[in-house]
């Protein structure tokens, strides 16, 4: 049996231009630059620089109506051109000023193209007398040296690819020689290792022999399990030296690179150059914050646009082609309005975003003491300037702040709160640089298990199960107590 009901429903959808300023707003300043000049290139009717000209209404577009496709629905008959040229002024922005001198120069940093690692592995074969053979061979091994500078794989399984792949039929013996005697002499040391014990062995053995070194060897390659669990009495008891000797030798091996080939600044991919979204200052004992210059550009819509808009409302007899021309010209004009208006607002809402984190965090930014970062979860920014919690998150989670401490992600402010022994709400933060202090100053030779850091937080008024200290530490990125363990 079929049933008719009639159920009203109510939904909040987005237009196009509120999903596009949600996407402005979430760009960090690199980032909305690239977006800046793709829509300068794709709008000729949106101009940047200093030009001053007349202009047409702000409000001119504030009802628009919009097909299913979210495309403007307009006809050169509606279009009233006296407001497109008012004599108010054009839709414009021009903050720099408000941020930076007009001394202040823009500097970056150029990167060098340099040389890849394994090119570079590979110009240094040609230093060596090898036949055609063994060069093949050479070449290939290098190629499957990894990023940290290790050959990972199995020598009867390279043997395979090279019949397959290079052609070159060889032997276990002969790809081992390659390897020892070529390929692991290259620069920088220890490449070409097929594990940590030999990388580390290969650069101990490339270095003047010295007593400390000498035994340095010797307990990596007889006794490398005990060393890399820290079983510094099993090392005492079978080498049959004293802790002095033991920590001569540890801290010759501290020394070597466990991945070499990181080291190499060709094999580096480029790094993402951070730009801070905005400036925290302390002047005169108060915070004062700036946004960077680089997020409010200067902009304002062409003056060759408004003199094709006169040129057409003067023009007595109005053809179909000058009839196209003015609803794509008015086209232009609307969305260069509506970006300029979305930068303006992109620019108050993270300004109004930041100044509310800090002034929820003052203490910190005026002392840079983590220990005063307050529990402050995204709501809480929200609640305070009355915008939606995934706004503050959107401005959160991409932005960055120069600080008097250094630059900071912005959403490592962050943080859920627990409740101390008196009953009140502290940061997880705060909880954290407790027990990185604790353990930076415990004695290394007993390093503290988790079970006595959980009691040494309890002493300290913060009830934390051993799990949670243990979470904390991971997060902290710091080893357990036997990795932790010194001579």
């Amino acid at each position: 049996m079929l049933k008719q009901s009639l159920h009203q429903k109510l939904l909040q959808k987005l237009s196009p231009q509120q999903i596009q300023l949600m996407k402005l707003i979430q760009l960090p300043t690199q980032a909305f630059e690239e977006r800046l000049k793709q829509e300068i290139e794709e709008n000729p009717a949106l101009d940047t620089g200093k030009e001053e000209s007349d202009s047409f209404e702000d409000d001119f577009a504030n009802d628009i109506d919009y097909d299913d496709s979210g495309n403007e629905k307009i006809d050169a008959e509606d279009i009233n051109i006296d407001e497109y040229l008012s004599d108010d002024e054009y839709p414009s922005y021009k903050t720099q000023a408000n941020n930076y001198s007009a001394d202040d120069e823009e500097k970056q940093v150029p990167y060098a193209a340099g040389t890849t690692f394994h090119q570079s592995l590979k110009n240094q074969l040609n230093t060596f007398r090898i036949n055609e053979e063994e060069k093949a061979v050479a070449e290939f091994l290098v190629g499957s040296i990894d990023e940290s500078g290790y050959i990972r794989r199995e020598i009867i399984d390279l043997i395979d690819d090279l019949a397959f792949t290079q052609n070159v039929f060889t032997s276990e013996e002969k790809v081992e020689y390659v390897l020892k005697d070529v390929v692991q002499k290259l620069d920088p040391i220890g490449v070409g290792a097929r594990d940590l014990k030999e990388c580390l062995i290969i650069q101990l053995k490339s270095k003047s022999e010295t007593k400390s070194r000498v035994l340095a060897i010797r307990v990596l390659e007889t006794a490398f399990d005990h060393f890399v669990k820290k079983h510094y009495k099993k090392l005492l008891d079978k080498f049959d030296i004293s802790e002095e000797e033991l920590k001569e030798a540890n801290a010759e091996i501290a020394k070597l690179n466990p991945k070499p080939g990181s080291s190499y600044a060709g094999n580096n991919k480029i790094a993402e150059q951070i730009v801070p979204d905005f400036t925290i200052r302390i002047i005169e004992g108060k915070l004062e914050l700036t946004l960077n210059s680089r997020n409010a550009p200067e902009l304002h819509v062409s003056r060759e646009y408004n003199n094709m808009l006169k040129g057409y409302q003067d023009a007595k007899d109005k053809t179909k082609s000058q009839k196209d021309a003015v609803l794509f010209i008015k086209q232009k004009l609307d969305a260069a309005k509506w970006f300029i208006d979305a930068i303006k607002q992109r620019q108050q809402t993270l300004l109004v975003t930041m100044n509310a984190i800090m002034h929820y965090q003052y203490d910190y930014f005026l002392t840079g003491d983590e220990r005063k970062l307050k529990p402050m979860i995204l709501k809480d920014i929200a609640d305070t300037i009355n915008m939606d919690v995934s706004t503050v998150s959107r401005v959160a989670n991409s932005k960055y702040v120069s600080t008097p401490y250094g630059t900071k992600l912005i959403k490592e402010f962050f943080s859920e709160s627990m409740k101390n022994d008196q009953g009140e709400d502290v940061s997880t933060r705060e909880i954290k640089k407790i027990l990185e202090t604790v353990i930076a100053e415990e004695n290394k030779k007993k390093p503290l298990t988790d079970e006595k850091l959980s009691g040494i937080l309890k002493e300290k008024g913060y009830p934390i199960a051993r799990r949670t200290v243990a979470k904390y530490r991971e997060q902290l990125d710091i080893p357990v107590a036997r990795l932790r363990k010194e001579i």
